[in-house]
């Protein structure tokens, strides 16, 4: 999977209504991502920039990302240099996988100078290079000195020199006696692989693609091509070639049936069949959105909370371990009764016992058939003390038995509560819930305050959806949000609903005092299956009733209420139909 060439070109005539717009701000999420907004007669875009070796890209962007309070260094120089600028040309070598962008823009000196940024989509030697008017490189922002490549080097102040380059065909202007030459004079090898080398700027999924169409799915090797499928292979290059010059693309994402995105391309898939799914994209810009932020944001969010991760697993361990000792204890203290029975036999043959014996064997009167049984004894106790020996044991586990049967309780209850920051860490979106997230635990004493001066930033509101009725759907981001909204929110008549027995997030539909349909019941059960633990499972159980029927137990721990005069739905976790749900924030 890459972004080739040819996708890249596609990007680039997608990009030029942005010919022309000013420079207003940039911003630089991470270390290797960069957000430029541009401000155009048609208001104002995004440019995506990313340099990271698995999700290299450029784009126009619509999603929110969460920026440093403190600008790096980087960044503050693109906005020295590139503040106020105007975008003036957007250039690619041939179908090369660099894109050029020229910024029309004013120096210290008050003269005007155009500087370039190289954006550089090339797998793990992914960079974004800042040339000024001479050609220098003013920075990067990975630079590359001559022990991580002696072939090109990129550091401030050295001449720009573009990365070596072998003749390849271009498929926009090869003809056909020079696609034909490239295949028929290769040596015996696949024929996606000797397109791959043939042909510059395209990935292995197009030239399978072009092979799938060449051979109607058969195996096809370069040096038993037949005419027909040469014809046919000619014919699947050509109409990539017009789809590119039209701009009439298919922007196309496969997946497989759990929802793990796999690749995407700018044609029409179809050498995957039925054991993948297809979803088509209007523009270059929405898929790469929805692909690589799809894709990367659990990344991303696992990343930045991972040691909020490793607390969650050691101390889940470590209660899991408390309970099963307590367990333990729990099932010694059924001896509590032959403790009992011990003493008062002993008591009741305290004349036949003397000091020194080890063990007494008498008749247990309490059993019908008064069998022999034998106690073990102190011999450096008296036969009173031992009796009393056996009733204070019988005491300790009494109290213990009652001790550790609300431990255990306890202990399960923080086992569920842990289970549930887990499942909201999971599916935290932004920096933001996972700061939110921080506080819940620093409250509840798991983790330091750390004593920051530095003011929270605010919590973000439930998240919100739109049932096909037109009915309002909330979806708390964590277990504090989870008690304010169902607990402080609803209303009466609202209606509240949460997955059967695991954890999840709390779900509310507001209905101004009317009777939601089925159809939003069952929108917002499918809603509150996909923001549950249950999320993967094929069908959840999603237990609903009415807001006034929930309340919270006395020192409950966040997130936890009870609920009567409920209702189950069984539904089927569908992220799809959860994303066309969502309102954009």
């Amino acid at each position: 999977m890459a972004l080739d060439g040819a996708f890249l070109n596609a990007v680039k005539n997608e990009l030029a209504p942005l010919i022309n717009g000013k420079v207003d701000k940039v911003y630089q999420p991470s270390r290797e991502e960069i957000i430029i907004l541009i401000r155009t007669r048609e208001g104002s875009k995004k440019l995506y920039i990313s340099a990271n070796a698995g999700s290299a890209r450029v784009h126009i962007t619509t999603k929110s990302v969460d920026n440093p309070q403190t600008p790096p260094m980087f960044c503050m120089l693109l906005r020295k240099r590139l503040g106020g600028g105007r975008l003036v040309a957007i250039r690619q070598d041939g179908l090369e996988r660099i894109l050029f962008l020229d910024f029309e823009c004013v120096n210290e000196l008050g003269d005007t100078v155009t500087i370039t940024l190289a954006c550089e989509i090339m797998g793990r030697c992914s960079n974004l290079v800042v040339i000024n008017f001479d050609g220098r490189v003013i920075d990067s922002i990975k630079r590359v000195d001559s022990e991580m490549s002696r072939e090109r080097p990129v550091l401030p102040g050295m001449k720009y020199t573009m990365p070596p380059r072998s003749s390849r065909l271009d498929l926009r202007t090869a003809t056909d006696e020079e696609m034909t030459a490239a295949v028929r004079g290769a040596d015996s090898a696949e024929l996606s692989k000797v397109l791959i080398r043939s042909f510059e700027g395209i990935s292995p999924v197009l030239a399978r693609e072009w092979t799938f169409f060449a051979g109607r799915g058969a195996h096809i090797r370069s040096d038993e091509i037949t005419d027909d499928q040469l014809v046919r292979l000619l014919f699947a290059i050509k109409r990539t070639r017009e789809s590119l010059d039209s701009g009439e693309c298919c922007f196309t994402t496969v997946s497989t049936k759990e929802g793990q995105l796999k690749d995407f391309s700018f044609v029409r898939l179809s050498q995957f069949g039925p054991l993948m799914i297809t979803k088509e994209f209007p523009t270059a810009s929405e898929l790469l959105d929805y692909f690589y932020f799809e894709r990367d944001n659990s990344a991303r969010t696992k990343q930045r909370a991972n040691d909020l991760f490793k607390l969650l697993v050691n101390l889940t361990e470590r209660t899991q371990r408390r309970i099963a000792a307590q367990r333990d204890e729990l099932i010694q203290c059924a001896e509590k009764d032959r403790y009992k029975l011990c003493g008062d036999l002993i008591s009741a043959n305290i004349y036949r016992i003397q000091k020194g014996d080890s063990s007494a064997t008498v008749e247990n009167f309490y059993d019908e058939g008064q069998p022999q049984m034998t106690i073990e004894l102190d011999v450096r106790r008296t036969p009173s003390q031992n009796a009393q020996h056996y009733y204070n044991e019988y005491k300790k586990a009494v109290t213990a038995e009652k001790v550790l049967a609300v431990r255990i309780k306890k202990g399960e209850e923080e086992l569920q509560y842990l289970d549930s920051v887990f499942d909201s860490l999971t599916r935290a979106t932004s920096e933001n819930d996972i700061i939110q997230l921080r506080l819940e635990l620093s409250e509840q004493g798991y983790i330091r305050s750390g004593g920051s001066k530095v003011k929270p930033p605010k919590a973000l509101p439930p998240i919100e959806y739109k049932s096909s009725d037109g009915y309002t759907i909330l979806v708390g981001r964590n277990n504090c949000q989870n008690d304010k909204l169902s607990l402080k929110l609803a209303e009466k008549s609202d209606v509240w609903l949460h997955v059967q027995t695991i954890t999840g997030s709390h779900v509310l539909i507001l209905t101004d005092g009317e009777t939601p349909p089925d159809k939003t019941i069952e929108e917002a059960a499918v809603i509150a299956a996909v923001n549950s633990k249950g999320r993967d499972s094929n069908l959840v159980p999603v237990d609903y009733c009415l807001a006034r029927y929930v309340k919270k137990p006395v020192g409950a721990k966040p997130g936890k209420v009870i609920f009567t005069n409920y209702h189950t739905a069984f539904v089927k976790p569908d992220r799809e139909l959860e994303t066309k749900l969502r309102v954009k924030s």
